[in-house]
């Protein structure tokens, strides 16, 4: 699988860290940080939703939503994708607030850990694949190598009895020293393409993939909980995918690097990389504009306040949220100008729409973005026909 590290001979892939270096310093500036984790919770479920999209499972992010509310359908198929969606977010969460382990994302313990993490959190109808060839359902165990070869469309990952030394090549390509803070930036669309290409479990390497990206730019100092590379992946699944194969194929000649796999094809694939965190970036920048989010919110509450499903001094509060990070109940009555009862009032209408959240009956209230709302105050988060094959 070598080459494992791209070499940037004509800057492209520096000049791009720079700019997303940059770019994801500015939009972590940009929000409040308490309002972080409310940012964190709805771009958990977004990552979730494009992840799944990935792997050709169309949940839709109302689903999530009741999901995440230990509202499970009936169907099994919906429910299955429930149980997943509700998985995946745990894992994510634990890598957002520091709770995953202690070694770099870029190995094969950490992978382990993703892996357990996640099958651990599902039922045990759901851990098992069949062998195409015989039809044999065959178990998945949760964070454990695969003991058997398999084939991926047209790639041939390597042989079972290899995983250990090629896991153990993959750990030391990747790790600091050698490679410098610049060098590892740069590669982190190689990591992502190279574990994909060793295909280590029997299933669930792509969601796998995505988990370590996203805890491997975070604990490069870019990542953060207010943005998804896998959105940006998703909304370029050809290319993504495309662009995967190419670097799988061998070296083209001698102008193409020194290992056995070409070096032009994983440049190229980190390239996209790249380009994809630096768009979804900005997208998530856009969306963040104070002034403009307080407008989006004050047009949709409005409708709301008109159709009488939230009481006047509605958006008051909500706008505090955002400004603050957070809403003491003390101050409601004062952002409102209503009396106590009144302002309760509001209070209990904002809980239980959805909007406004708290860990007890006396903690400060923060943002909270149902699905429903989520669509109007930050337009283009989803496809417009999300979830539409459920």
């Amino acid at each position: 699988m070598e080459p494992l590290v791209p070499e940037d001979d004509k800057g492209s892939l520096e000049d791009k860290v720079l700019t997303l270096v940059a770019e994801a310093n500015q939009l972590a500036g940009r929000v409040h940080p308490k309002l972080r984790d409310s940012i964190g919770d709805l771009v958990r479920s977004m990552n979730c939703y494009y992840s799944n999209l990935i792997e050709g499972h169309d949940t839709h992010p109302r689903d999530i939503d009741r999901a995440l509310a230990n509202n499970f359908s009936d169907e099994p198929k919906r429910r299955e994708l429930q149980q997943e969606a509700v998985a995946h977010i745990h894992v994510q969460k634990l890598i957002d607030v520091g709770e995953d382990p202690d070694v770099w994302p870029a190995s094969a313990a950490y992978a382990s850990w993703l892996h357990e993490e996640f099958c651990s959190r599902l039922p045990p109808e759901m851990l098992w694949v069949s062998n195409p060839s015989t039809g044999e359902r065959v178990p998945i165990v949760p964070g454990e190598w695969r003991h058997r070869d398999v084939q991926v469309g047209r790639h041939l990952p390597p042989e079972h009895a290899d995983l250990p030394r090629f896991m153990v090549r993959f750990d030391r390509a990747y790790q600091s020293p050698p490679l410098s803070k610049m060098k590892q930036i740069q590669s982190v669309g190689a990591v992502h393409h190279r574990f994909l290409r060793i295909h280590p479990f029997l299933d669930g390497n792509g969601r796998v993939a995505r988990l370590m990206s996203h805890a491997l730019l975070k604990r490069l100092g870019i990542g953060t909980s207010l943005w998804p590379v896998a959105r940006g992946l998703a909304r370029e699944e050809k290319a993504y995918k495309g662009l995967l194969m190419r670097a799988d194929g061998p070296r083209a000649g001698d102008r193409d690097g020194r290992g056995n796999l070409t070096h032009s094809g994983l440049v190229a694939f980190c390239d996209f990389f790249l380009d994809r965190a630096i768009d979804q970036i900005r997208f998530m920048s856009g969306l963040l504009e104070t002034d403009k989010l307080l407008m989006r919110m004050a047009i949709h509450l409005e409708e709301d306040i008109r159709s009488k499903k939230l009481p006047r001094g509605s958006f008051q509060v909500l706008r505090e949220a955002v400004l603050a990070g957070e809403v003491e109940r003390s101050k409601i009555p004062t952002l409102t100008g209503y009396e106590e009862r009144a302002a309760r009032n509001i209070t209990s209408a904002l809980v239980e729409r959805g909007m406004l959240t708290a860990s007890s009956h006396r903690a400060p209230l923060r943002l909270a973005f149902p699905a429903d709302v989520a669509e109007r105050w930050f337009p283009n988060l989803y496809p417009a026909n999300a979830g539409s094959s459920i």
